[in-house]
């Protein structure tokens, strides 16, 4: 087990959901003046929430893109109010917006130092390129994320499709790393 207990934060939770029809965009822009659309720039439209503090692209394809939230919970609860929102300014929405989980960031810290040469070395799927990037990028397989971890022990985990991937992964890396004695505390 490890001496330290890692401290974890979630950063982002990105989310796709689909409403499986058209949303007339201009018609939006009519209902809440205050969105961000310039199709000429980018095909979608930017709905901005305060609570939860978000951003959802949604497109005229009905194709939705959460980014903000802090968790998957909070992702679910940003879209579900996006929706209700549309339905108030007038857009006739027809089905419950199908909702996937694309990508969640963390950062953390392990609590100790890591001697990355030796990492990169001994740790299977871990590039390090000094030169080129301070932190070791370490590809784990289960569950499939990438870890970006550096010398003062903090990371960032990318990648996982469910925060309990995060909180394993980074366990999973804790534990690797004080068996084979690459993490030191002072």
């Amino acid at each position: 087990m490890p001496k330290v207990k890692a401290i974890i934060s979630i950063e982002n939770v990105v989310a796709s959901a689909t409403l499986n029809q058209k949303v007339d965009l201009n018609a939006v822009v009519k209902g809440y003046p205050g969105v961000e659309y310039r199709p000429e720039q980018f095909p979608g439209l930017v709905f901005r929430l305060k609570r939860p503090k978000t951003a959802t692209l949604i497109f005229s394809s009905g194709k939705m893109v959460c980014t903000g939230a802090k968790s998957e919970k909070e992702a679910r609860r940003a879209v579900t109010k996006v929706v209700k929102e549309l339905k108030k300014g007038g857009i006739i929405i027809i089905s419950k917006p199908e909702l996937k989980i694309q990508n969640i960031v963390a950062s953390g810290g392990l609590g100790g130092m890591i001697d990355l040469e030796k990492a990169a070395y001994t740790l299977e799927h871990a590039m390090y390129e000094p030169e080129q990037f301070p932190g070791l990028i370490y590809r784990m397989t289960e569950p499939k994320v990438v870890v970006l971890l550096f010398a003062s022990g903090k990371l960032v985990c990318t990648g996982a499709k469910q925060e309990q991937d995060v909180y394993i992964s980074v366990e999973k890396l804790h534990t690797l790393l004080e068996e084979t004695n690459l993490i030191f505390y002072e």
